[in-house]
């Protein structure tokens, strides 16, 4: 029986995709070998950002454009960031039957908190494990790990739940249950390549996966 389930943020629980599509576009206009696409971007989403730019740049020395981005980023979060559907409502119901809910992101906690906040989940969540508290992110298991020690909580009772391979590489790797999310903006196609457990097209689909009825889908 599932007694918890840990959440990536971006991409799964809070739309932040063009925030972040827009941070890149934004930043590292005229500092890669080719003009940046959206289309480019997109397979990368769920990387720490000092990958994601070390990759894109092709440099090593990256923190000037992290700057920029993070300066953009904030000016516009709460603009262009929203919960997903429904997302509120299965956290309540989580939370109301006693689930343990926890955050494993590879984004900062600074911005972590932001998005929570605006979307009012922040106080159904017990931990958050950011990429600023792991030496190795997703796909390492480290964060998982960790979220399960912060809660007393054991892998064959975990869920976690994502957008991208990340996560449900991760996922494999900490011995949890794994979860994508077919609102994925990198497909369902491409999350069936890496195998989970399960994909949800909904997040109401979560609550029969750890034995909560579902009410009609109203938020």
């Amino acid at each position: 029986m599932i007694q918890t389930v840990l959440f990536d943020l971006d991409g799964t629980i809070v739309d932040t995709n063009e925030l972040i599509v827009q941070s890149f576009l934004h930043s590292l206009e005229g500092e890669t070998p080719e003009p940046l696409s959206r289309e480019r971007i997109i397979p990368n989403m769920g990387r720490p950002l000092v990958e994601q730019m070390e990759f894109f740049t092709g440099k090593k020395e990256v923190e000037a454009l992290i700057t920029k981005y993070r300066t953009f980023n904030l000016a516009k979060h709460d603009e262009l960031v929203r919960e997903f559907p429904h997302v509120r409502t299965v956290m309540t119901k989580l939370h109301e039957n006693g689930i343990k809910i926890g955050i494993v992101t590879s984004k900062i906690r600074q911005t972590t908190l932001m998005g929570l906040k605006l979307c009012g989940l922040d106080a159904f969540v017990s931990t958050i494990v950011t990429v600023e508290d792991v030496k190795e992110a997703k796909p390492n298991p480290e964060g998982i790990l960790a979220a399960l020690k912060e809660l007393g909580s054991r892998p064959e009772e975990t869920m976690m739940v994502g957008d991208s391979h990340y996560d449900i590489e991760a996922a494999q790797n900490a011995g949890v249950t794994s979860v994508g999310v077919a609102w994925s903006w990198k497909g369902r196609s491409y999350l069936e390549q890496y195998n989970p457990d399960h994909i949800v097209e909904d997040m109401f689909d979560l609550l029969p996966l750890v034995g909560i009825l579902a009410d009609v889908k109203a938020d």
